[in-house]
């Protein structure tokens, strides 16, 4: 630690400011300095609003606390909208634009008293296990540069882990807050689908999508959600329920259901098979009940999300053609310039993903695909309602691997896809699931542990989670190779 206030966690953060040890604008200074430092060599952001950010903080200075947030630096994944901000989705496509409204986390989290200092790198549209499909450029991972921080929000994961804000945003579709918080040893939650507004979130699968942050400790996770929860009527998808909280409770006596293939399966490496089992050890100590669960319905939720999601991807992303925002390449005619637009404007993971939920949804084609991927992903959610009849939490691993080498799966699509087989159940059943840092391979790669609950029980697993990382202290014990960094030419490239 070297004192900088971008290493406190945003709860403690709070407290310094109110106590006036500290001000907003000085916390959000040293946020600044440290992506001026660090993201040279990082690209974990992609647009900065120094002036912006120094601004409200001034403003927070001049006021009482505004709330639970008050002069804490948050970073917005690029699908997020916020009024006047380039909002790029780490895309050609939408070179230039910037959104004329705020989406409601935005509002909320402004409300709240956080400071939002920018816009984190991601893989395109949100499509991609690893950072590398941006048209910015990859991330680095904040342990080891020469791999990969996982994705899609891979930026806000290195962005966290390395002090350059306390918490960030994230997007996760089928794993995209989990898998880079694992890779870069930090908390990543996923809500329950609907617990959060997606009201300016850039879609890319409607029925999957949801936001959530991305924090050093599972306390500063929850009390983001604390505060971005809630009903909206700008989203009909929205639970209707009023304000969600949450305060810590003892796990003795809590059943963890232990997903076996994902813990010890094959394809896992042993360093990740030797944490969970570690971290198993300490639940069952703790005074939990280790359960024994199988679920081979697991073995479908691969084919069945990416059927799913690239279809709705076809959909969703149809109205990107050049004609009302963002790039717009002309041609001798309407149909030339659509062909050009779009075809300069995507990225190739991005092309694939529109191809094949294309093909799924076509005539002919359509029941025989995407009609049984729907059926299955029923099956999906009725055997995880099954499941928390016996059991109160699903443990499993996050990702099968720690950080791979940049460039290393680029060519292989299928390797990429494996990287979400942990994650995309929870998207598939619209459940809550947590990623808890639980150790280091010997390359000091951190390594992410998953917990899943039932429909609405965010509460059980961030009581799971908390209880062990207050075992387990690992960001304060361990950092990032990245914090010795130095400012490079040319500095940020935001």
């Amino acid at each position: 630690m070297d004192g900088d206030a971008t290493l406190e966690t945003a709860a403690s953060l709070v407290g310094v400011v109110a106590a006036g040890d500290l001000t907003a604008r000085g916390a959000t200074r040293e946020a600044l300095d440290r992506v001026i430092r660090m993201d040279a060599s990082l690209g974990a952001m992609v647009h900065v609003s120094a002036e912006r950010a120094l601004a409200r903080a001034r403003q927070l200075d001049e006021a009482p606390p505004a709330g639970p947030l008050h002069g804490v630096a948050i970073a917005l994944k690029d699908n997020i909208c916020r009024a006047g901000e380039p909002t790029t989705c780490a895309s050609r496509m939408l070179t230039g634009w910037a959104p004329p409204y705020d989406a409601t986390v935005v509002r909320r989290l402004e409300a709240a008293g956080a400071v939002l200092v920018g816009k984190t790198n991601m893989d395109e549209f949100g499509m991609g296990s690893s950072t590398e499909t941006s048209a910015f450029g990859p991330t680095r991972n904040p342990w080891q540069l020469g791999c990969v921080p996982g994705g899609s929000s891979g930026g806000a994961a290195a962005a966290v882990a390395t002090g350059m804000v306390q918490v960030a945003i994230g997007s996760d579709t089928g794993g995209s807050i989990r898998q880079p918080a694992a890779l870069c040893g930090v908390v990543g939650l996923k809500p329950t689908y609907g617990r959060v507004s997606r009201y300016g979130l850039v879609a890319y699968g409607s029925s999957l999508d949801q936001m959530g942050p991305l924090a050093r400790t599972v306390a500063d996770a929850a009390r983001v959600l604390e505060v971005v929860a809630g009903p909206d009527s700008r989203d009909a998808t929205c639970m209707d329920e009023g304000p969600w909280t949450w305060a810590p409770r003892p796990i003795a006596g809590m059943r963890i259901g232990v997903l076996t293939r994902l813990v010890e399966g094959p394809g896992l490496q042993p360093e990740v098979a030797e944490a969970l089992a570690k971290a198993m050890a300490w639940y069952e100590a703790a005074g939990c009940t280790l359960v024994p669960v199988a679920m081979p319905e697991l073995a479908w939720a691969i084919p069945t999300y990416y059927l799913l999601a690239t279809a709705e991807v076809s959909s969703n992303l149809s109205r990107f053609e050049g004609m009302r925002f963002g790039l717009r390449r002309e041609a001798d005619d309407l149909g030339g310039t659509l062909e050009r637009t779009r075809s300069e404007g995507f990225g190739a993971e991005v092309k694939r993903r529109i191809l094949l939920g294309t093909f799924a949804l076509s005539a002919g084609h359509q029941e025989a695909y995407h009609g049984r991927a729907r059926k299955v992903r029923q099956l999906l959610t009725e055997a995880h309602d099954r499941v928390f009849r016996d059991v109160d939490v699903l443990l499993s691993c996050t990702s099968p691997t720690t950080a791979f080498p940049l460039g290393s799966r680029l060519d292989d699509p299928l390797a990429m896809v494996l990287s979400d087989v942990a994650t995309v159940g929870a998207n598939l059943a619209g459940l809550p699931a947590l990623s808890v840092p639980c150790g280091f391979d010997r390359k000091g790669l951190p390594i992410g542990m998953q917990l899943q609950g039932p429909r609405g029980g965010e509460a059980i697993i961030l009581d799971a989670g908390h209880a062990y990382e207050r075992a387990h202290p690992w960001w304060t014990a361990r950092p990032p190779v990245a914090w010795d960094l130095q400012p490079l030419a040319g500095g940020t490239r935001a």
